[in-house]
């Protein structure tokens, strides 16, 4: 079984229009985040795996393995209302929206840096731990559709 990634261009491609979809008015179909904090969570995320936003947030080994298995391998949709670590929690203490416009170039730059490591060199996952290559790619498209899906974009 094949999984899309976010490291394949023509999913690339398609995360970008979709990604472009999303405005600062989209309405959610479930959760309590706006766009806006949205895009600032997914830019957290891809921070934290860079290494660049540091994080205390982990599981314990049965949820870790669980949690990569149901998160990375299963061909069904993320389960709703997750926690996730509070670095990366716009309620929490993750990053201040500034403007749509900067966030967005920041997700998006981001997501580049993000591709052109290609799963390497990344920091270890708050829940799932060390990943390979193809598992980060996974997360990394899994983790934008989940959010995109999430304001019908």
């Amino acid at each position: 079984m094949t999984f899309d990634s976010i490291f394949t261009p023509d999913v690339q491609q398609v995360l970008t229009r979709r990604l472009a979809a999303l405005h600062p008015h989209s309405q959610p179909r479930w959760g309590r985040m706006s766009p806006h904090q949205a895009v600032c969570h997914l830019a957290d995320a891809f921070r934290l795996v860079l290494g660049e936003r540091p994080t205390t947030f982990r599981v314990g080994p049965l949820l870790r393995v669980v949690g990569r298995v149901a998160a990375l391998s299963l061909p069904m949709p993320w389960p709703k209302g997750v926690e996730t670590a509070p670095e990366v929690d716009q309620e929490r203490g993750g990053t201040v929206p500034t403007t749509f416009e900067a966030d967005m170039d920041s997700l998006n730059e981001l997501i580049t840096r993000f591709v052109r490591l290609s799963g390497r060199n990344m920091s270890s996952h708050p829940i799932f731990g060390h990943i390979s290559r193809g598992e980060w790619g996974r997360w990394g498209y899994r983790h934008l559709d989940h959010h995109l899906t999430q304001f019908g974009v």
